[in-house]
């Protein structure tokens, strides 16, 4: 380990490593932030041992994630340099994660982010710099959509206003991240992620196909478009919900060199039958479903102050199979939420088992700072929670097993992302970037495969979700009508 690398007033010199933790919005604001430094003259660095400081991108989401952070900067400050924190948990905590975490040299809000080579530069040199005070950021836009893009313009927003100058691709994946909202309108009681990410706010169309050009140019051949919420893209553009999304999907796919484009982040509630064709027919848009149902139990959804159940939820699944047999549907469910009965878990269960869905996410219910769901009465005990989770993870273990195993004998297209010991691994177009793999083998050809291939597979074997994929050829995207 080197030591630690006295700051120079100028440019040359200037190192500093980002570290990124949790969801892809953070990966694109960290290629922001990094995008920012680059032109301010600092030299981006993958080793913490070679920075002069070490900014770590945090998470704030649930109380694990907030482990991970502290866990992050306490490792970051183990290497004697200069650490700094932004992201989600920085922005909701401010002043009181500083108090408590000495150990960070500063603590950054977004509104910091325009100016954060300035003030690593304070950090390097020994200035202090008041941590950042939290406040709600839904209050910094108006309240009526409509009027938000003018007032946007005056509010730090990452991840918008993008230039060829503020992103700094910092992986080589064929895949890359296309933020194409930010913050969120909805007032789910378990979800605080409104009041510091603030009020939803679209970015213009035109700005999106600029960009995606761009990462096309920098090798990318997926597109993966992520928001808090984004069925509800184009609502502050005029356009309508789900209807601007409608038209944007499209021209994402138009863009030379962009193999496929990946939608996440639906509401269910929110996905139209029209956009359900677009996402599962549209040429170049892969027929993916990242719904986010949180529970099945109609009583428990009005309790999170979300709409569904069991049947309304099947028949979307089913309108969307109606299209594409094949599609992928991954959600996330919370178990244990404030009030959950045996019937409401049995009600649960009974919808993933009837739903096929090729990915679950499981998560017990804690509570969130500033949230409803907090002041709620008929908590359950901690053991129950966690009982709870571990029979719905058994479940959707078979389940999602199962339903990978239905594959077997498809034929798949496989964007390849990396190649390990000799093996290309790569994903169908059922799976997302954290959905399992596809494990090719076949011939010497594969020898020949790089990331960012396009290959067609027949699938062989499944463990778990991942899929082993004999080779059959080098493959185009296959038109749907």
């Amino acid at each position: 380990m080197s030591n630690p690398t006295t700051p120079a007033d100028n440019a040359a010199g200037r190192r500093v490593t980002l570290v990124t933790l949790g969801c892809a919005r953070n990966e694109v604001d960290s290629e922001e932030l990094a995008g920012r430094l680059r032109a301010e003259g600092w030299e981006l660095s993958d080793d913490a041992d070679e920075a002069d400081v070490v900014v770590v991108n945090t998470c704030g989401f649930v109380e694990s994630a907030k482990k991970d952070s502290v866990d992050t900067l306490l490792a970051a400050a183990d290497t004697g340099k200069k650490v700094v924190a932004v992201g989600c948990m920085a922005e909701r905590y401010g002043a009181e994660l500083a108090e408590s975490m000495p150990e960070a040299d500063a603590v950054l809000g977004f509104d910091h982010y325009p100016q954060l080579g300035e003030r690593l530069d304070d950090v390097l040199n020994g200035r202090k710099i008041a941590a950042h005070t939290p406040s709600d950021r839904r209050q910094l836009l108006p309240l009526s959509p409509v009027a938000r893009q003018q007032a946007s313009s005056s509010v730090t927003v990452p991840g918008h206003g993008w230039l060829p100058s503020a992103r700094q691709r910092l992986s080589s994946s064929p895949t890359a991240a296309l933020k194409i909202a930010s913050g969120c309108d909805r007032r789910c009681s378990f979800c605080a992620i409104p009041s510091f990410r603030g009020s939803f706010v679209s970015r213009h169309p035109d700005e999106l196909v600029t960009e995606a050009t761009w990462l096309a140019e920098q090798g990318v051949k997926e597109l993966y478009l992520v928001s808090e919420n984004s069925t509800s893209y184009g609502k502050d553009l005029g356009r309508g919900a789900g209807r601007a999304l409608e038209e944007l999907l499209p021209r994402l796919a138009e863009v030379d060199g962009i193999r496929r484009v990946r939608v996440s982040y639906l509401q269910p509630a929110e996905t139209r039958p029209d956009l359900v064709k677009v996402i599962a027919s549209t040429a170049g848009v892969v027929p993916y479903f990242d719904l986010s149902f949180q529970h099945a139990s109609a009583s428990v959804l009005r309790r999170m102050r979300r709409f569904g159940s069991t049947e309304t939820f099947l028949s979307l699944i089913e309108q969307v199979r109606a299209y594409e047999p094949e599609a992928g549907i991954r959600t996330n469910v919370i178990v244990g939420f404030p009030g959950e009965t045996e019937d409401d878990i049995g009600e649960l269960e009974r919808f993933l088992t009837e739903a096929r869905l090729d990915v679950v996410g499981v998560f017990g219910y804690s509570d969130e700072d500033g949230t409803e769901a907090e002041q709620f009465d008929g908590k359950l005990e901690q053991q129950v929670i966690e009982e709870r989770v571990q029979r719905i993870l058994d479940l959707v273990e078979h389940l999602t097993a199962q339903r990978a195993e239905e594959r077997v004998g498809r034929t798949v297209e496989v964007l390849v992302d990396r190649v390990e010991d000799g093996v290309p691994v790569g994903r169908a177009a059922h799976q997302g970037p954290d959905d399992g793999e596809c494990l090719l083998h076949g011939g010497p050809e594969l020898a020949e495969i790089r990331p960012g291939a396009m290959v067609l597979g027949e699938v062989v074997e499944s463990e778990g979700v991942d899929l082993k994929v004999r080779l059959i050829g080098p493959q185009a995207p296959a038109e749907r009508s």
